[in-house]
C-alpha cells in the first residue's frame, strides 16, 4: 500500500469541503482525480501534502503521517503556477532541487537532461519572466520532478499547451510512472486521463461519487452505445424500443440506449433489413461517466 484516506473529512465553520472520502492509491498506480471547480480536489492535494489538518480521518504514506520530513520524496505541480521571474531557470530549478535535498553534481546533470528533454537547453539561463507560458510550464514541471519524487502530485499539468509540447510533457510523466513514481493526475481533459491513469475518482460537492479502476469503473455504468453502418437508411432507429438518442455522424450512425440488452434486439434487427458494415457496442467513456456522476460535461 502507498496512499491511503480513510474517512477524511475537512470542514470551514459550517461548510464541508471535503466529506467523508476514502481511497487506497497502490504503489506505481496513477490516478485520476476528477471533479468540478469546487468538488474539494484542492482541498484533498492540501490534505495528502500535510499542508492542511483533515477535521476528522487519516491519510497516511506508506503507513506513516504525511510530514515535512517526507517532502524529499513528494512533488506537487499545484493549478496555481509560482515561479521567481527575476531568477534564471538554472537559478530556479537549482535552488527548488536544492530544497528537495540533491547534491548539486545531481542537480546539474538532472536540469541538463531535462531541459534537453523538454527541449529548452537555450532558455537554461534566461530569466523566468521572459520565457513563453508554454515554457513557464514546462519549468514549472521540471521543478516538480526533478527530484524523481516517490509521490507525484499533478493539477492541470498540460492547461495551456499546445498539442506537441503536451505530448513531450506527457511522455515525461509516462517515464516517471513506470519508473515507479506514484502520481495522482487531475485534469479537466478526460481523454488525458483515460490514456494515462490505472484508477480514477470523481468529487462531486465534496463527496466521492466515483472511484476505482478504469476499467470496473466502466463495466459498472454499462455499455450504452452503438455505432451502426449499413447500406440503407437507419432513421427509422431514433424510435426503437430502447434507444434514447439518435445521431447522425458521416456514415455513422450513434445510438445511445438505455440497457446493453437492447444492443442485443438491434443487432438481429438491422441484420434482418439489409447489409451491416459495422455494429460496435461501445464502451462509455470517462467524459460520458463525469456527466452522469458531476452533473456537467467537462471540457
Amino acid at each position: 500500500m502507498s496512499l491511503n484516506i480513510s474517512h477524511v473529512t475537512k470542514r470551514f465553520k459550517s461548510f464541508t469541503a471535503v466529506d467523508d472520502i476514502n481511497l487506497t492509491l497502490e504503489k506505481g498506480k496513477m490516478l485520476g482525480f476528477l471533479g468540478r471547480n469546487g468538488a474539494g480536489k484542492t482541498t484533498s492535494f492540501r490534505m495528502i501534502l500535510g499542508l492542511m489538518e483533515p477535521t476528522e480521518g487519516e491519510i497516511t504514506y506508506e503507513g506513516k503521517a504525511i510530514t515535512s520530513d517526507m517532502y524529499d520524496v513528494i512533488g506537487y505541480l499545484p493549478e496555481e503556477r509560482g515561479l521567481h521571474p527575476k531568477l534564471t531557470v538554472n537559478e530556479e530549478l537549482t535552488y527548488l532541487a536544492t530544497l528537495k535535498g540533491m547534491k548539486p553534481k545531481a542537480i546539474k546533470q538532472a536540469i541538463d537532461t531535462w531541459l534537453t528533454r523538454f527541449e529548452i537547453t537555450e532558455n537554461k539561463d534566461k530569466k523566468i519572466e521572459s520565457l513563453s507560458k508554454g515554457n513557464q510550464q514546462k519549468v514549472q514541471l521540471l521543478a516538480s520532478i526533478l527530484h524523481e519524487p516517490e509521490l507525484l502530485i499533478l493539477d492541470e499539468p498540460f492547461s495551456g499547451l499546445d498539442p506537441v509540447n503536451v505530448e513531450l510533457l506527457k511522455g515525461a510523466v509516462k517515464e516517471l510512472n513506470a519508473n515507479g513514481s506514484t502520481i495522482i493526475f487531475s485534469s479537466h481533459r478526460m481523454e488525458h486521463v483515460e490514456e494515462l491513469c490505472d484508477d480514477i475518482c470523481i468529487m462531486n460537492a465534496g463527496k466521492m461519487v466515483v472511484q476505482g479502476p478504469i476499467h470496473e469503473v466502466k463495466e459498472a455504468f454499462g455499455y450504452k452505445r452503438v455505432a451502426i453502418e449499413a447500406d440503407y437508411d437507419l432513421t427509422e432507429l431514433a424510435t426503437y424500443p430502447g434507444v434514447v438518442k439518435y445521431e447522425q455522424l458521416g456514415e455513422t450512425t450513434h445510438l445511445t440506449i438505455d440497457d446493453v440488452a437492447v444492443a442485443e434486439s438491434l443487432f438481429v434487427y438491422v441484420q434482418q433489413h439489409g447489409f451491416v458494415r459495422r455494429f460496435q457496442v461501445l464502451e462509455p467513456t470517462i467524459n460520458e461517466i463525469f456527466i452522469q456522476k458531476a452533473g456537467e460535461q467537462h471540457v
